[in-house]
């Protein structure tokens, strides 16, 4: 039996998504921070942890990123999970004024909630403020979570898709101890701080447009260890492994401070 850790309660898009990669049985187990799903796997509790990185509508899950910097875990895998939000809560639409959610959520729904005057409550979990909710009993209340959340709880939905844009989108990253052989449809996840002057990021990216290799994502986040000098994290196609990309990894790592290999998995498809 596979076991995975993931953030959140039962019923989160992040175990979703798990069952979804893994495509089959599964044993998840849920944690309450990122920190903790990435240690349960460090400490062999589990094999697999799951984290969300990026968002269509909302961009970059800042605190994932920053434990993929500390974390000796490999980037094994990626799954794009496409998020359908719910309203759920016991009350009727025109008595709702307060709605709970993972500020994510709350964002990928902004529209929706501002159309209604809606006050909101960040939860540290979607599926987590079903349970809230329900624990409140109160019906000015609501939350924004899944519709397999809902089914968890027994609570009623009140609307289905309200995001702001119904094209929603989770990339997430599968991190485990091991490493992937390559299969010809691979992607790599590096970090890398460069010096502060003129050209030194020029010439990392240049070295993609040499050996002819597709940049699909660039993010930068602060270093927390000196203001204003940041560390970036770069997604492209190719495999760690391949003769070609390995050459252009060591000459990149020349002009860097500090470099990173997170890891290569078969690049995924939005489903």
């Amino acid at each position: 039996m596979i076991h995975v850790s993931f953030q959140g309660e039962r019923g989160a898009y992040s175990e979703a998504a798990a069952r979804s990669f893994f495509n089959k049985q599964i044993e998840t187990m849920p944690q309450t921070t990122f920190a903790e799903v990435l240690e349960n796997t460090s400490k062999d509790k589990t094999q697999y942890s799951i984290l969300p990185v990026e968002n269509s509508l909302e961009g970059s899950v800042g605190e994932s990123y920053d434990l993929l910097y500390s974390t000796s875990l490999n980037a094994t895998g990626e799954i794009y999970h496409r998020i359908e939000h719910c309203l759920i809560g016991t009350g009727n639409m025109d008595k709702i004024d307060t709605v709970y959610s993972h500020p994510q959520a709350l964002g990928q729904c902004r529209k929706f909630i501002e159309e209604h005057n809606m006050k909101t409550i960040p939860a540290y979990d979607t599926a987590g403020s079903v349970k809230m909710v329900k624990e409140l009993n109160k019906s000015n209340c609501a939350c924004i979570a899944s519709k397999e959340a809902a089914e968890i709880y027994n609570m009623p939905i009140i609307l289905d898709n309200i995001a702001n844009n119904l094209n929603n989108y989770t990339r997430f990253l599968i991190l485990s101890k091991g490493n992937n052989f390559e299969t010809g449809n691979d992607k790599t996840s590096i970090i890398f701080s460069i010096k502060h002057e003129p050209g030194s990021l020029f010439r990392i990216i240049e070295n993609f447009h040499k050996n002819n290799v597709n940049l699909t994502k660039i993010e930068s986040r602060p270093t927390k260890a000196n203001t204003w000098e940041y560390n970036f994290y770069v997604d492209f196609e190719g495999h760690q492994k391949n003769a070609k990309i390995l050459e252009m990894l060591d000459t990149i790592k020349q002009d860097t401070l500090f470099m990173k290999i997170l890891g290569s998995y078969p690049s995924a498809k939005l489903s």
